[in-house]
């Protein structure tokens, strides 16, 4: 176990004992804040070096420096006392015009709670916490793991509808999409920064200038409307080298859709919008008649045609429902295919978030500015030997060399097939498309299948009543 593996681990333990912090999804919030407070002081460090003239947003006696490096300074309730009635007041009306550093903090001390209640377990966390030097090029990249590892927990302290999109899949969108310096790039749902944290590393690979990175960090963007996820994802992009804010927390569904201007729209949009979401009562009034639902992730394709420029780019994972559903459904297809070129759907197989959901998803790649003539589905096959992903062994991204091989030259073979718009509209907009080249399934139909459970019930139950009677015969 690495050092900064067993840290995080210490921190957990210490907390448990903590009477304040109940459950997972508080020892996260709790964790992630306080390593967000280290994370922001080795900033500074840097940016002090970096950036002209830098002046911390953050008063003396409540830098992190101050309060928390020495391990024998404040602790039990004077301890308390300082982080409830000083730390967070302060940080929390954190002047913001005054750089965007106090952007950041006032940002992830809106909705951030101290939970924790005993002084003296406090500081022995901020003990261990002090232990990693966020200045570290190693202990950065393997806090980056460590980082994964808060992710899944959060998911599994089912404290968030959303399923975090596999590393596989976030990385296989980013390269067929490919952003270029300068482009923008939105996620109107980042979640903890998945998509955002590898565009820059995209990116990152073409700046070779000061002006370079500035004009990345101005280009990428991403929106979540929920406290925690928003932090994490400000944590992960200070931790990929961002210096300014970059996600903001918001719900971009409750702006009226005709309010979407211009100056709005973006060159790529690259998403996991939560599927299986239901949005409050009146978000869909804020979109026109014909494509009003509650359902999360209709109402995000609908917002995502709109805001991409002409000759935008998207790539957007999916759940199966969309490609079948009807209604709504069917007309935000129909806008789709008529205002994009959906030119691929990559179908991904059972399993690929597990453990957190069994739904089958696909990802859908369309340009905007020409409506779609034909699209090509590949159907993305699982690794010889595999017979579905588990948490210990994910879709791993070098299955991706298979699309990305047949990418630019394609033609179909027995995991792609494409079909006419023409077809897709004759069957009403009913993108699920099974493979051609692949022998049908031997399930029976539906009728079938119900006749076979009767009969089998039917079975059982003449079973019961022969038991019954060999057993009262027996007993007389």
């Amino acid at each position: 176990m690495s050092q900064i593996t067993s840290n995080i681990k210490s921190i957990r333990d210490i907390m448990r004992k903590d009477t304040g912090v109940d459950g997972d999804a508080q020892r996260i919030s709790q964790m992630v804040w306080m390593l967000f407070m280290k994370i922001f002081a080795d900033k500074e460090e840097e940016w002090e070096i970096t950036i002209d003239d830098y002046e911390s947003p953050i008063p003396e006696e409540l830098k992190w420096q101050t309060w928390a490096a020495d391990e024998e300074g404040l602790t039990g309730d004077n301890l308390m006392e300082f982080v409830n009635n000083t730390l967070f007041p302060t940080l929390k009306e954190l002047d913001i015009t005054e750089s965007p550093q106090a952007r950041i903090i006032r940002s992830v001390f809106d909705d951030t709670y101290n939970y924790m209640k005993n002084g003296t377990l406090f500081r022995q966390v901020i003990n261990v916490i002090n232990m990693i030097d966020f200045n570290s090029n190693e202990e950065r990249h393997m806090f980056n793991d460590i980082y994964e590892t808060i992710l899944k927990e959060l998911q599994s302290a089912g404290s968030s509808g959303e399923y975090y999109t596999p590393r596989a899949v976030t990385q296989f969108m980013v390269d067929i999409l490919n952003p270029q310096l300068g482009e923008s790039v939105l996620d109107p749902a980042s979640g903890t920064g998945g998509f955002l944290t590898c565009t820059i590393d995209h990116v990152n690979q073409q700046v070779k200038t000061s002006e370079d990175t500035q004009i990345m960090q101005s280009a990428i963007r991403g929106i979540e409307k929920k406290p925690l996820p928003t932090l994490l994802c400000t944590t992960n992009l200070m931790l990929h080298g961002f210096d300014l804010p970059a996600v903001r927390r918001d719900n971009l569904l409750t702006k009226p859709y005709a309010d979407w201007s211009g100056k709005d729209k973006v060159d790529i949009i690259l998403t996991n919008p939560p599927f299986g979401g239901v949005e409050e009562d009146g978000t869909e009034t804020n979109f026109p008649q014909k494509f009003r639902t509650k359902e999360t992730a209709d109402l995000f394709l609908a917002l995502i045609i709109k805001l991409l420029k002409d000759k935008g780019r998207c790539a957007v994972v999916l759940p199966d429902g969309t490609l079948f559903g009807e209604g709504v459904k069917t007309r935000i297809k129909e806008e789709l295919m008529e205002k994009c070129n959906l030119h691929t759907i990559v179908r991904l197989p059972n399993g690929v978030f597990n453990p957190y959901t069994g739904i089958k998803t696909n990802v859908l790649f369309f340009e905007k500015g020409t409506p779609t003539e034909e699209v090509w589905y590949f159907e993305h096959p699982y690794p010889e030997g595999v017979k579905n992903y588990n948490k210990s062994k994910p879709i791993n991204i070098k299955e991706f060399d298979l699309e990305k091989a047949w990418w630019n030259n394609r033609e179909e073979n027995q995991y792609a097939w494409k079909v006419s718009a023409e077809e897709i509209k004759k069957r009403n907009y009913n993108l699920d498309i099974k493979n051609p080249h692949q022998a049908e399934d031997s399930l029976a139909s539906p009728e079938e299948l119900l006749e076979q459970f009767r009969a089998c019930e039917q079975n059982i139950s003449s079973i019961q009543e022969e038991i019954v009677k060999v057993l009262t015969e027996a007993l007389h």
